[in-house]
């Protein structure tokens, strides 16, 4: 079985809660999971199969988890290796900020893929004749709000 279908099975018994799967040297989230790591520690979100995931390297793990505990978000950790069986649950129910902190990353992640997207089209044109003159309009329009030098 696909380890997102995995994922997608645990999610209907634990809703709100994190999972982490570790697969070789790396955790992974999956969907909604993976804006919540994304947002709380700037990782950054990919697609496979039309599901959005994030990953991180194993040495990373305690950081994780101190976070997601300061932070309420229930999680818990499985191994793909060990057939998904659970290695540490941290679940606190009636604190779980799981939702809170998910509709704070959905808007942050959405503003950072709108972002790439820019950055990307800009990349993709940066040989194109007219392009110093679109850097320079936006530009100009981020000196005006921000006030700041570019």
């Amino acid at each position: 079985m696909a380890t997102e279908n995995v994922v997608k099975a645990m999610k209907f018994v634990h809703e709100h809660c994190v999972i982490l799967v570790k697969i070789g040297n790396f955790y992974s989230a999956y969907a909604e999971d993976a804006y919540i790591i994304s947002y709380l520690f700037k990782y950054k979100i990919r697609e496979k199969n039309n599901i959005s995931f994030c990953s991180f390297p194993e040495m990373s793990l305690n950081k994780i988890e101190s976070s997601l505990e300061k932070n309420k978000i229930d999680y818990i950790v499985v191994s793909k290796r060990n057939n998904y069986e659970e290695e540490q649950k941290v679940i606190i129910k009636q604190d779980n900020n799981y939702i809170k902190i998910l509709e704070k990353a959905k808007k942050s992640v959405q503003l950072m893929l709108r972002i790439q997207k820019i950055y990307d089209i800009l990349i993709e044109q940066r040989d194109n004749q007219d392009f110093i003159e679109k850097l320079l309009k936006i530009e100009s329009v981020l000196k005006k709000n921000e006030g700041r030098k570019i």
